[in-house]
Formats: structure tokens, C-alpha cells, sequence
């Protein structure tokens, strides 16, 4: 067990969280929320030790064993893979080094064997006789071939580092496992069986992820940071941001008769304790929901951007046209080829594929960027696009360093102080803030910022590579309504599950043999064993399917 005792940090005047208590318990997983900047990663380093609050303590139950998610991609940059996975267990790979050092020494004395001998009998009982095996399986489904096992850390690309620090802390079977965005770089699959697992793991889970879906499949309780305070609530990340908000809803209808609230709050539980079977962790979910006192729901104060996009015109019949697309990079490598697909009306296409790079070039080339090295795109007549790129520093030059309001008045035709004011309150921009300079935006301010510009333009057609990337997750579940709401066409591209299959409506999956187009949702899409024998020949390769 973990415990967390009259806690608090503050950097000067600035107050993160204060008096906290908190107990984390072994079979529960606790996904910690908050805002942008409310402390979710600091508070992870101040459980796990790396830095020290101002007040209060952490107490970690004697004996037990914590493991966390390195942020330093470089390291173990000349380490092995498997081995630097097995340092997951610090202790276990100490001893296995120990002991084959004096394996290997021909000149080892005999007190040096019986030291060999007491080391190999705790090796076994730490589980070591099945390390290298065990470090092999973890690295394997995380999507690390077995060719990579023996190689060095330096010799990896950065996402393959990402799995493979993921493997490390998974290792062993902690007693405590910490993880700051466990998702990121993993595609599909991967998130899928990485739920699969910590739903099967029997200890304590604390997690910090922007990814509702993965929030949701295997979060038992929410762990919330907000106005300085950190809470416990019971639920997955729906739970509590459908619970809240009904909870937000009855406090404003001062009308409505205490039991009648009572039993909308009533009803909402056993729904959800219903539907617990769907999730990764129903049994202990559905337990802990049904023990749930109706006092222990809150309403949020958490502050939701608007985000609407309202097309100027009605799309014609006529909407996209890409005919026989190719690309090759610089280094003379396909990206992709032969992507041949015609847009329907109402169509919201997700775009998949195992190369990034390749999806951010196939957007330029849609948007006119890039010329591809084959192939056309056709656009109807009607159609006016705008484009939010994955990388927007352009916009957010030192040249273009304006305040706020001088950078969305560029973007709009009405110039009106107030009327953009107006605008960037409804993105969270109020008071001092729109005499920020534009250039000193963190990435999600960046992200507002251009979501901001694209709502002005009114188009009827969205290409977005990653819009949720720097998001918080109110400003992901805005956005994920508005996509949802939107009565144009559009392509897009997300790590965030949710948003991919509640928005898109078709499934187009580029690679540089060809390309996968489907009109099924996502979560079929992933589990088809036609669509996993076609991307199969594509990629060369067999896909799990979580």
C-alpha cells in the first residue's frame, strides 16, 4: 500500500495542492486528471521519490517494491535491450550480475562460490531463472522483434525506446507501478494489450494519460488535481466526467425536488455499474460503484473551451477526389503509393497509419504543400478546407510574435477588440491572458490558438493531423464534440481512441504497398479478420489484435 499524508507543494506563491491524504490500494488503478500545468507529472515524482514536497509525507508499505515509466529516452543508451529491461527489478539484475561475474572469474575463491550459491538461490525465488524469457514476452507485445533483443539502446528509434522503457517498468511484477502517459507512440494494438494487462495485474496502478479510452479500460477510481486540492472519486474517467456533470446540472435547476435528484443520481449509477462488463476492469469497478455513496459525487469545476465549427456553405456533391498517390521522401524512401479514394457527404475519414511521417506528408500534400511524386488530388468546387498541422511553429514565429488578440484578428475578417476578445474567452482566454505574446503559448495554448483561426474561417471541410496532441483532457472531450457535431467532411489522424472511433465513419490505412479503405468504425476495424489479412500483406507481417 501506498499513502500520501497532509501533502503539499508550492513553488513561492504559487500553491499546486495542499493537505492531501490519500491511500492507493493493491487491485485498484488510479488514473490522475488535471488541467495543463495543475501538477499530474509532479505529483507522480513526488510519489515515486524524485522530488520532495514542501509538507507531508509518502509512505510506501515496507517490503513493497515500486517501479516507474522513465521519461529519459537516452538512459540507457548502452545497455542491451533485454538487459535494460530486466533493470526494471534494480535488485534481481544486481544480483544477476554479481553472481555472473563470479561465474566467469576462473581465479573465483571458495567463499566466492558459496557467495555465487546464496545468490543463485535468491535469484530463483525473485523469479530470475525466467528473466531473460519474461523480459522477451514483455518486449514482444509491445511490438520489439526478437532481432532488437540483443542490440543496444542507441540502436533504437525513439518510439521503439518509448516500448521498451514501458517493458522496464512493467517487469517483474511491482508492487507499485507509476506511469506518466504510458500510451504515447504506442499505436492501437499495443494500447489494447498494455489495457489487457494492467487489467490482469493484482497490485497498485497510478496513471497519468490524456487517452480517455485507455482511462477508461482500466481505471477504477480518478485521482482529480484541481483548485489546489487533490480528490478521490470512484469510477473510470466517463464515470466521473458524466457524473460531475450531472451533478453540475442539478445544482443549477434549484427547481427540482431533492428526490427526484436523488434518483436521477440513483438511476445514472446503476447504469453505469450495468455497463461496467464493457470495461477491462468491470469486476472491481462494478463492486466499487455499486458501494458508491451518492455524497461522494461532485460536481467539476473544471473550465470546458467552445469549440463549434460551423461551416460557411453546404458542401456540394463533389467533395474529394485522390487518384493513384505516391510520395518518396528524401532519402528517396515510399511513404506511400497507389492511394486511390473518392469522399462521399457526411464522410469522416480517420487516417491510419504505422508511419507517422507519412500521414503528416500525405496532409501536406492534400493541402498543397507538397507535390507528390504521383498521382492528383481534385477537389469540388464548393469545398473551402483548412488544415491544422501536427507541427505549427510557422505560426508562432519570433517574427509573428503578437499578442492575442492581433493573432486571431489576422485570421478574421471582423477586426472588432471585442468581438475577438469574445472569441478567445470562449477558448479559455480571459482577462490579462489575450495580452499574452503568442509566442510564449504552451503547446496546448498553440493548439487553441489554431483551433481558434480554423472556427473563423467557417470551412467545410477539416484536415487535422493529430488535433489532440498538448490538449488537456477538457479541451480533448470539447474538441471530440465538436467533430462529432460538425456537418462537413474530414480527414483526420489521432492516437486518442475515443475520438477516432466516435467521429470517423471511415477507416482509410496508407502504407508504402498500398493502402487498407473500410467503411467500418475503428474498434471493428481493429478486431476484422478480413481487414487484419489485408493489412497482414501490406505490412509484411502478423498484427495481434489485442
Amino acid at each position: 500500500m501506498l499513502s500520501v499524508n497532509n501533502l503539499g507543494l508550492q513553488y513561492g506563491k504559487r500553491i499546486l495542492f495542499d493537505e492531501v491524504d490519500l491511500k492507493f490500494t493493491p487491485g485498484n488503478c488510479y488514473g490522475v486528471i488535471g488541467a495543463n500545468g495543475a501538477g499530474k507529472s509532479t505529483f507522480l515524482k513526488i510519489l515515486s521519490g524524485e522530488i520532495d514536497p514542501n509538507r507531508g509525507s509518502v509512505t510506501l508499505e515496507p517490503g513493497n517494491r515500486m517501479a516507474v515509466l522513465k521519461q529519459n529516452h537516452f538512459e540507457f543508451e548502452e545497455e542491451e535491450v533485454l538487459n535494460t529491461v530486466i533493470m526494471g527489478y534494480r535488485e534481481m539484475y544486481d544480483i544477476m550480475v554479481e553472481k555472473n561475474a563470479i561465474y566467469m572469474n576462473p581465479d573465483a575463491t571458495e567463499e566466492e562460490g558459496l557467495r555465487a550459491a546464496d545468490l543463485e538461490n535468491t535469484f530463483g525465488e525473485m523469479g530470475g531463472w525466467t528473466a531473460e524469457s519474461d523480459a522477451a514476452e514483455l518486449l514482444s507485445h509491445l511490438g520489439i522483434d526478437e532481432s532488437l533483443h540483443y542490440s543496444q539502446m542507441k540502436t533504437l528509434t525513439g518510439p521503439q525506446k518509448v516500448k521498451v522503457l514501458l517493458a522496464q517498468a512493467l517487469f517483474g511484477n511491482p508492487d507499485i507501478l507509476l506511469l506518466d502517459e504510458p500510451t504515447n507512440d504506442l499505436d492501437a494494438e499495443t494500447v489494447s494489450w498494455l489495457a489487457d494487462f494492467l487489467a490482469d495485474f493484482k497490485n497498485t496502478v497510478i496513471v497519468v494519460s490524456h487517452d480517455r479510452y485507455f482511462l477508461d479500460m482500466v481505471c477504477t477510481h480518478m485521482v482529480d488535481i484541481d483548485f489546489q486540492r487533490i480528490q478521490l472519486f470512484t469510477g473510470n474517467y466517463t464515470f466521473w466526467y458524466e457524473s460531475s456533470q450531472l451533478m453540475s446540472k442539478q445544482m443549477a435547476d434549484r427547481n427540482k425536488k431533492v428526490e427526484q435528484k436523488r434518483k436521477e443520481m440513483m438511476e445514472f449509477i446503476q447504469r453505469f455499474s450495468a455497463n461496467a462488463s464493457k470495461s477491462r476492469q468491470a469486476t472491481s469497478r462494478k463492486k466499487a460503484l455499486e458501494k458508491l455513496n451518492l455524497e461522494d459525487i461532485k460536481p467539476s469545476t473544471r473550465k470546458y473551451p467552445f469549440i463549434n465549427f460551423q461551416p460557411e456553405r453546404e458542401p456540394g456533391d463533389q467533395i474529394l477526389r485522390v487518384d493513384k498517390l505516391s510520395y518518396r521522401n528524401d532519402k528517396g524512401e515510399l511513404l506511400f503509393k497507389d492511394i486511390s479514394f473518392t469522399m462521399n457527404k457526411n464522410e469522416k475519414i480517420a487516417l491510419l497509419s504505422k508511419d507517422s511521417s507519412a500521414i503528416t506528408t500525405f496532409f501536406q500534400v492534400l493541402a498543397g504543400e507538397l507535390e507528390p511524386a504521383t498521382g492528383t488530388v481534385e477537389w469540388g468546387q464548393t469545398i473551402t478546407f483548412d488544415y491544422l498541422p501536427n507541427e505549427n511553429d510557422a505560426y508562432f514565429s519570433a517574427e509573428n510574435n503578437l499578442d492575442l488578440i492581433n493573432w486571431l484578428r489576422q485570421f478574421s475578417e471582423e477586426k472588432d477588440e471585442q468581438f475577438i476578445r469574445g472569441f478567445l474567452g470562449r477558448m479559455l482566454f480571459s482577462g490579462e491572458e489575450v495580452n499574452k505574446k503568442s509566442g510564449v503559448l504552451s503547446g496546448g495554448e498553440k493548439v487553441r490558438c489554431m483551433l481558434s483561426k480554423m472556427m473563423l474561417n467557417q470551412p467545410n471541410f477539416l484536415l487535422l493531423d493529430e488535433p489532440t496532441n498538448h490538449l488537456d483532457l477538457e479541451s480533448i472531450t470539447a474538441l471530440n464534440n465538436a467533430l462529432t457535431d460538425f456537418k462537413g467532411n474530414m480527414i483526420f489522424t489521432s492516437h486518442d481512441h475515443k475520438l477516432v472511433s466516435t467521429v470517423a465513419n471511415r477507416i482509410i490505412e496508407i502504407t508504402p504497398k498500398g493502402m487498407v479503405d473500410s467503411l467500418q468504425n475503428f474498434d471493428d476495424y481493429l478486431v476484422s479478420p478480413s481487414i487484419r489479412e489485408q493489412r497482414e500483406k501490406l505490412y509484411g507481417h502478423a498484427i495481434s489484435v489485442g
